[in-house]
């Protein structure tokens, strides 16, 4: 044990803290047992206090909480002070303005009898409305595109075509539809049987018979060329059933015209 001596004012300092018993915890020097100091001797600069340690509030620590109460106040603060409104705009007006109300409701009703047409009177068209001309005949000239067309004779109930040795028979009846195409262009076009159709009585749509125009002798509408002014003469074959009767010619000058109508009655 080493001996101790004064100091400087002739006064022993105190002893620091020692816990008794092998393995005990030492505290660190200048500090006792359960986080307090012990009298400092003479000579030795105080220690600081321990700043206590400042607690939060309960919104500082909940804040998310906190906004989203703040959100629900405001939606039942702004629904208490608009609410009350009625959903009838005539709920709150008095009884002498239901009244005017009534009044008014029943005067349009009156107006809007007094308007309406009388009995037996029809929304006949005007008297100098001009009728829809009549579609094209047979003989007559019609265009579609570069193409005019005219549609000089109509054969039907035709069972066979060809030769004696080469030919084909009609699935129904063939319907020979002789025709001639100009060319009213100023550059060459194309013409195609396959892009002409024929409508029967009934409605039904028939498209032309390029295997059967084969057996036609100097037929040339089945694929041919023709320039600017040049004239083509030729048939258009259709296969349609036996009792149908053809009403009208739908005639193009290419697959994505809209073509004219040529009425066959």
């Amino acid at each position: 044990m080493s001996q101790q001596h004064p100091g400087p004012d002739g006064q022993y300092p105190s002893q620091p803290y020692v816990p008794e018993g092998p393995g005990s915890y030492q505290s660190p020097p200048g500090q006792g047992p359960g986080g307090t100091y012990p009298p400092q001797p003479d000579g030795y600069p105080p220690q600081p206090p321990v700043p206590p340690v400042k607690k939060k509030s309960w919104f500082a620590r909940h804040k998310i909480l906190t906004v989203l109460g703040a959100i629900v106040l405001v939606i039942i603060l702004a629904n208490v002070l608009g609410g009350g409104g009625s959903d009838d705009p005539d709920a709150g007006g008095t009884a002498d303005d239901q009244g005017q109300n009534e009044n008014s409701e029943g005067a349009d009703s009156t107006a809007g009898e007094d308007e309406s047409p009388a009995q037996g009177e029809t929304d006949a068209e005007p008297a100098d409305a001009e009728p829809e001309p009549d579609a094209p005949g047979i003989g007559d000239p019609a265009r579609d595109g570069q193409f005019e067309f005219v549609v000089s004779e109509i054969e039907t109930g035709v069972e066979q075509i060809g030769s004696e040795f080469l030919n084909t028979e009609a699935q129904g009846q063939f319907v020979l539809v002789h025709l001639s195409v100009t060319n009213i262009g100023n550059e060459a076009q194309h013409f195609f049987d396959s892009d002409q159709t024929m409508l029967d009585t009934e409605g039904r749509e028939h498209s032309a018979d390029s295997e059967a125009g084969i057996y036609l002798e100097d037929n040339d509408t089945l694929l041919n060329e023709i320039n600017p002014g040049n004239t083509l003469e030729g048939v258009i074959v259709f296969d349609i059933p036996a009792d149908a009767t053809p009403a009208e010619l739908e005639l193009h000058d290419s697959a994505f015209s809209g073509g004219v109508t040529i009425a066959l009655q």
